[in-house]
């Protein structure tokens, strides 16, 4: 597993990464969910929601509207292919409960600048 402050090094570099914002309304659910709220939704998506090896509809992109969960990923390079290739957690499984914790908090410091 690569460090979180590795990752956001490189990440801030790409001008992909660097692209995303929340918008006003991603903004808004933010505050008025709470950061504790959206973390804990970001903890269900990571847990339930493995990416198998070899997705079916490997071309069908991952969201990146709408909620900040889906928003802080594509930003810190937490979304499918990605974390293999940017934080060195392997597609062939289902994360550990260690490798889950690194992502959420990748997504947390996103969220807090």
């Amino acid at each position: 597993m690569s460090p979180l402050s590795d990752v956001g090094d490189a990440s801030a570099t790409s001008a992909f990464r660097r692209r995303f914002r929340l918008h006003r309304h991603e903004q808004d659910d933010l505050r008025a969910k709470g950061l504790g709220a959206v973390l804990a939704h970001a903890r269900d998506v990571i847990a339930t929601r493995p990416a198998p090896a070899r997705p079916v509809q490997d071309s069908r992109p991952t969201s990146s509207r709408g909620h900040p969960v889906f928003v802080a990923p594509h930003a810190t390079a937490s979304c499918g292919r990605c974390l293999e290739q940017w934080h060195g957690l392997p597609r062939s499984r289902a994360p550990t409960p260690e490798e889950e914790a690194h992502v959420v908090t990748a997504v947390a410091r996103w969220l807090r600048i």
